[in-house]
């Protein structure tokens, strides 16, 4: 029963936590843009269409997310109530980056129609999650933590954190003493000067390295108030003309989507069950399909970077902030997205000093993914990162040097095709193997079957038949999972008839 209450539209407290939020989402957006400019991408799509596309997610976002904290003010008949914070989920950002973005750009040689698959990549994963709205926990519950997290940590690994620390040490007296800025200030938890946070400093200070010494020009500073301007927000076709490629030539990238959409429902979930301990009990559900859906909106201008209600949340729920900071946020970004600040910031900081925060972001995903599980399943977070070895040096070398890759091995092609995949199913058997649940793991491994006989794993593409011996060997191991149940079964009837003989002996 909605009761009457005076839920203001802004107070003090929503400053502070428009700050937070806004250093969050300007990060992910600077990131974003200095990346893509370091792959080669033009100015006219970065700018003028992937960061207003993102822009639309995150306006599109917040302003829902105020409206839900203020139907529960009412309903709660409290003034208490904080938005949920909203953005540009930056783990997913980085997958998409470099787990769709770089491959689809490596194997097109074409940045336009490598934006367009990557766009139709973003439209599927927030359809995706819309739905997962209705399953996600089923789905949830059937994939294991371990080769779900592993799976995302190889790519964290091999495409940030590996990928990253190469452009770290290209400048070291830039990147290198911005990394230990970054170890210092966020594992060693030392406070900055004035209380920066320390990856605000580590850019500051690497970008006035890379000018004082030389590396960065004040043709650069020319370069980002050049690209100060008017970038209109219009919606394009971009989503649907790339869905094509998706299915047909990429459709490796759906290995990618699929998992990552799930990591991302599940993200969701976790934080706003996060918000509800703190004291705002928002509907999950709601909140999976509001971000499934931004996505989509945000595709359809041009973005290409999925959303996520953010873990910051419960900080701001500290602040005492309320709905204000939300509206703000949107505000101001679609502000920044249309007069090109953001763009102007990106030609201002070198690539050099950007890295290193993405290789501790790297490194926290493979910490996570093992912190997050029972020692014992150590060994399945480890085998579900491997294929990404193989995808890397797939996607970075194949196509120039498919000669030298085939000549260290003829299983990296194959291995590295539906990595995620393949990621995901050995982990999911290593699993049930130290379970013991030997049925599931012989599950997993004839849906690898059918993976493989349809082009998901181990092919260039989808066909019926793609990888025969693949689809044979996981049959075979199928079949020898479910002998080892039914030794398992065996072991446990004559375990149980040996007690009771010895009970009868004993009495």
């Amino acid at each position: 029963m909605n009761q009457t209450v005076n839920y203001p539209w802004y107070k003090k407290e929503d400053t502070d936590a428009f700050f937070a939020l806004f250093q969050n989402n300007l990060a992910n957006f600077v990131i974003i843009a200095v990346t893509m400019l370091g792959m080669g991408f033009p100015t006219s799509i970065v700018f003028g269409k992937v960061i207003p596309g993102a822009a639309v997610a995150v306006m599109a976002g917040n302003l829902y997310y105020a409206y839900m904290a203020n139907r529960l003010a009412k309903k709660e008949g409290r003034t208490d109530v904080t938005a949920l914070s909203y953005g540009i989920s930056t783990p997913v950002m980085f997958v998409f980056l470099f787990g769709v973005l770089a491959p689809a750009y490596a194997l097109t040689n074409d940045p336009e129609l490598a934006w367009k698959i990557a766009v139709a990549a973003a439209f599927l994963s927030g359809l995706i999650e819309a739905l997962v709205s209705i399953t996600g926990n089923w789905l949830r519950n059937q994939i294991p933590r371990a080769a779900m997290l592993g799976a995302l940590a190889g790519v964290a690994l091999t495409f940030i954190a590996g990928e990253m620390l190469f452009n770290v040490f290209s400048i070291p007296v830039v990147g290198l003493v911005t990394l230990v800025m970054i170890i210092v200030g966020v594992v060693g938890k030392v406070a900055m000067p004035f209380k920066i946070p320390a990856s605000l400093f580590a850019i500051v200070i690497g970008t006035v390295l890379a000018f004082a010494l030389g590396y960065q020009t004040t043709d650069q500073i020319s370069e980002g108030l050049a690209n100060v301007g008017f970038y209109p927000i219009l919606p394009s076709l971009a989503a649907f003309e790339g869905m094509g490629y998706l299915f047909t030539a990429l459709v490796g990238l759906l290995a990618v989507i699929l998992p990552i959409t799930l990591y991302n429902s599940i993200e969701t979930m976790n934080n706003v069950d996060a918000m509800a301990a703190a004291g705002d009990s928002y509907d999950v559900r709601e909140c999976q399909a509001v971000d499934g859906t931004g996505t989509m909106l945000g595709a359809v201008f041009g973005g290409l970077f999925p959303t996520t209600v953010y873990t910051a949340t419960v900080g701001s729920k500290a602040m005492g902030a309320g709905r204000g900071y939300s509206i703000l946020n949107a505000v101001v970004f679609g502000l920044a997205a249309m007069t090109g600040v953001i763009a102007g910031l990106s030609a201002v900081i070198p690539i050099a000093a950007v890295a290193p925060i993405l290789v501790f972001v790297g490194i926290s995903v493979v910490g996570s993914a093992f912190q997050s599980n029972e020692t014992k399943y150590y060994p399945a977070v480890a085998i579900a990162m491997l294929p990404y070895f193989a995808n890397y040096v797939m996607t970075r070398f194949d196509s120039e040097a498919s000669a030298v890759v085939t000549g260290i091995s003829e299983g990296i092609v194959p291995l590295g095709q539906g990595a995620m995949f393949t990621a995901i199913i050995l982990g999911a058997v290593t699993v049930f193997v130290i379970d013991r649940q030997f049925v599931k793991a012989s599950i997993f491994s004839l849906v690898a079957a059918v993976l493989s006989f349809a082009g998901f794993m181990h092919a260039p593409e989808m066909a019926i038949n793609a990888a025969p011996e693949y689809s044979v060997a996981y049959l075979l191991v199928a079949v020898f999972l479910v002998y080892c149940a039914y030794q398992e079964v065996n072991s446990t009837v004559e375990e149980t008839e040996n007690q009771a003989i010895k009970g009868r002996v004993a009495s």
